[in-house]
């Protein structure tokens, strides 16, 4: 019988990497007293509020570590969670699930009455770029977008995407069902090759934006021929048209900019701290 090689808590970060899936990694980085687990370990916590494998201690900071990573996945953010005996958070002035300097406090039920500093970190699949046509303007937006980041996702003519250098996957039109991205973007830049149809794929799986590279007016009477094809009006409604911001954009690649420009924009609205100092 073969022996199973022990868990790795690195290998497990690298296999959900790779899956794109959404997890959490909870590192202990300080402890005072008594605790069941001492300053490095880590424990890997998925989306589903499960710890796949790791240790952080036992009951002490479970509860606390898995809230922390609830929210964090759910807007991002990171969070240093400070486990302490009642007479520690009094002696702070704090209760437990206050947030103070940056620490969430929680409070240690167990016997050992230790401090434990908990770094919970959530690790989120890359935003998914999904891209109608094989257009100039889809090209630029596909190596530019690469350089980015972002998941690069084809869909089109299977003759036609020679013409991208590199991309993550690559699909004809009717197969954007089948893929999985929890933050996705669509672009058309089909521009006049097939351009309903690729409207009315993107409006079929979820996005945060869809934008259209063409003229208002086409996009108008793209709406108007969805509408009558039972395409939801709300979704119809959304799609942003022209694509982009407007920066006087002539060339493709000036294309590309401007329409990734938008997207960031509304990626990472709301993201920035509040209190940040204001450039100059």
């Amino acid at each position: 019988m073969t022996a199973r090689a022990p868990f790795n808590v690195f290998d497990e970060i690298q296999t959900l990497t790779a899956t794109c899936q959404p997890f959490a990694v909870a590192t202990v980085v300080r402890t005072v007293a008594v605790t069941a687990a001492k300053a490095g370990a880590k424990a890997v916590i998925r989306s589903d509020g499960a710890i796949s494998g790791g240790w952080i201690g036992g009951g002490c900071a479970r509860a606390a570590v898995l809230k922390a990573a609830r929210e964090c996945l759910q807007d991002g953010k990171p969070r240093l969670i400070s486990v302490q005996p009642a007479d520690a958070l009094q002696e702070k002035g704090v209760s437990a699930g206050t947030a103070k300097d940056g620490v969430v406090f929680a409070r240690n039920m167990c016997p050992s009455q230790g401090t434990m500093d908990i770094f919970v970190e959530p690790v989120l699949p890359r935003p998914e770029l999904l891209i109608f046509g094989s257009s100039p303007v889809a090209v630029a937006l596909a190596d530019l977008a690469m350089r980015l980041g972002y998941l690069i996702a084809v869909a089109g003519a299977l003759a036609d995407q020679k013409k991208f250098a590199a991309v993550d996957s690559a699909m004809p039109v009717g197969d954007v069902s089948k893929l999985t991205a929890t933050e996705r973007y669509c672009v058309v830049a089909t521009q006049g090759s097939g351009d309903e149809a690729a409207l009315a794929a993107a409006l079929s799986v979820p996005a945060r934006h869809v934008a259209f590279v063409g003229s208002r007016r086409k996009a108008d009477a793209l709406r108007r021929s969805l509408l009558t094809k039972g395409v939801d009006a709300d979704r119809l409604a959304d799609v942003c048209c022209p694509a982009g911001k407007d920066i006087g954009a002539v060339t493709p690649e000036e294309i590309a900019l401007s329409i990734l420009a938008e997207i960031v924009e509304l990626r990472r609205r709301g993201q920035r701290a509040a209190t940040e100092a204001p450039r100059r």
